[in-house]
């Protein structure tokens, strides 16, 4: 008979171990890996109106500073205290890196707060030498970076959790959960102030407290979260720990064993990887929209080409095409030794059944913004969508054409002239259409006109063009030909030309 390592239920399952990494001073050890100290440090954020602590080293905490102090407060304390701006960006960064590092110890490894990560150490621990050691070399390892840590390992989160942050940290035995939680502070609950303040309250200050306690009077006066949080460090209600999805690694490189120089080398080594990076866009039903290629030369110079595409794209023929132009313009010197291709910007791409409903022409025209983008700037192609106003000028909104769509369909509207223009003044009063009138040096016979149409301005917006009032707007024939777009304000009684028809 073989026996296992860790016990197994009656279920077939193995026991559920789980480690609670914390970092107890995790910003300000972070800042001080770049900078060496030498007295009081602390981080600064803005809270409520003043600048106040939100992260110090141990010096800072044994002169009596505390997170949430006020600064001024603080230099009050420690005149010489050393501080530096928060950067909750960069901290994130770090604590990702940190959970990617440590999955070297376990498949399962989640961010716990902004603080902390979370390991599903179930089945792993032996390949370390048990969990002692594996909490050894842990501590070991992140002492070296820096890093000051606190571990605990126990059958729930919630139980780690606790451990870690108030019970000191270590090891508990399978089984001796309930043993350890009792005697910690309802804190280690992980419940909200305002709960914790409530509880305190009534006399309740740890664990065995709260379990005295009948559980219906519990939650009709503070709902049904404290009895959670203690079924589930108990291990009497599921917690589960979700990791955060792994992007896919959208990059594929290309070591040539010789370097070539022919643009039909190079087109042809390009092919190949993007077949291979075509190859993970459709195993993640994404398509690229930027490709970026990076091209080393033997003599250690790179070269960067990047092109942008108006639709995401998985297909490598039309991608290829797309580099020709920027390849004829390669200086590959003394040849091409090694090449990358990357997606660093990608979008969902459904597998699609392919129709006649006009998707084939709205495919047709994205490859042609793609074409006119990349080689005229995809700022400098634009695409007008209607906007929520009844003014005119104010009807639509210019977007860049590839990082939009076009507009299901324009609000109806009544007929609106060709061009339109800044208002330019002409003779006239009354609220008849002028018969004549002289507009940029030539004068102008009305034949026919048709109107009026009054648009009021937009009360809630100052627009300088509208404070002369509402506006009385005509559609003009002219003996020229032209049919112009006049208004006429009666609050001030005037007449001005604004827009021309086709």
């Amino acid at each position: 008979m073989i026996y296992l390592e860790h016990k197994v239920n009656i279920w077939g399952a193995m026991s559920r171990r789980l480690l609670s990494l914390w970092f107890p001073r995790f910003a300000s050890s972070l800042a001080l890996r770049s900078a060496s100290v030498t007295g009081s440090f602390a981080l600064v954020t803005r809270a409520r109106g003043a600048d106040r602590i939100c992260c110090l080293d141990q010096n800072a905490e044994r002169r009596g500073l505390r997170p949430g102090m006020g600064l001024a407060d603080a230099r009050a304390l420690c005149p010489d205290l050393l501080t530096r701006p928060a950067n909750p960006a960069a901290e994130a960064r770090a604590l990702e890196a940190l959970r990617r590092w440590a999955l070297r110890y376990c498949p399962w490894v989640a961010s716990d707060g902004h603080d902390g990560l979370m390991l599903d150490i179930t089945g792993a621990a032996h390949l370390v030498g048990g969990e002692e050691a594996l909490t050894e070399d842990l501590t070991a390892r992140l002492s070296q970076m820096g890093f000051e840590t606190r571990i605990a390992i126990a059958d729930t989160r919630g139980a780690a959790w606790a451990m870690a942050r108030f019970g000191g940290g270590g090891v508990v035995a399978e089984g001796k959960t309930a043993q350890a939680l009792m005697p910690l502070p309802l804190a280690a609950l992980r419940l909200d102030p305002e709960t914790l303040e409530g509880l305190e309250r009534l006399g309740l200050r740890i664990l065995r407290d709260l379990t005295q306690v009948p559980r219906a009077t519990l939650a009709r006066r503070f709902g049904t979260a404290p009895l959670v949080r203690l079924d589930q460090a108990l291990g009497q209600m599921a917690d589960p720990l979700a990791p955060a999805a792994v992007p896919p690694v959208l990059a594929v490189r290309l070591s040539l064993p010789e370097p070539v120089g022919l643009l039909s080398d190079i087109q042809a080594a390009l092919e190949r990887l993007l077949e291979r990076l075509c190859t993970h866009l459709r195993a993640n039903e994404l398509g690229a929209r930027k490709l970026h290629l990076e091209l080393a030369r033997s003599d250690g110079q790179t070269l960067w080409l990047e092109i942008g595409l108006a639709r995401p794209m998985r297909d490598p023929a039309p991608m290829a095409q797309l580099f020709n132009r920027a390849l004829e313009g390669v200086d590959a010197g003394f040849g091409i030794e090694r090449m990358r291709l990357s997606a660093p910007r990608a979008e969902a791409l459904p597998t699609e059944q392919i129709t006649t409903n006009g998707v084939q022409a709205q495919d047709d025209l994205a490859d042609l913004l793609t074409r006119l983008c990349n080689r005229i700037g995809f700022e400098n192609v634009h695409r007008y969508l209607p906007a929520d106003s009844h003014i005119p000028e104010k009807a639509y909104t210019i977007a860049a054409a590839a990082y939009s769509v076009p507009a299901d369909g324009w609000p109806e509207a009544p007929p609106r002239p060709l061009l339109i223009f800044r208002p330019e003044a002409i003779l006239g009063a009354g609220r008849t259409v002028p018969p004549h009138f002289k507009w940029r040096g030539l004068y102008w016979k009305v034949i026919a006109a048709s109107g009026p149409e009054r648009i009021t301005a937009e009360w809630w917006m100052d627009d300088p063009d509208w404070r002369t009032g509402l506006r009385d707007y005509w559609r003009v024939q002219t003996d020229r030909g032209a049919r112009l777009w006049v208004y006429h304000t009666p609050q001030n009684d005037g007449w001005y030309v604004q827009g021309e028809f086709a």
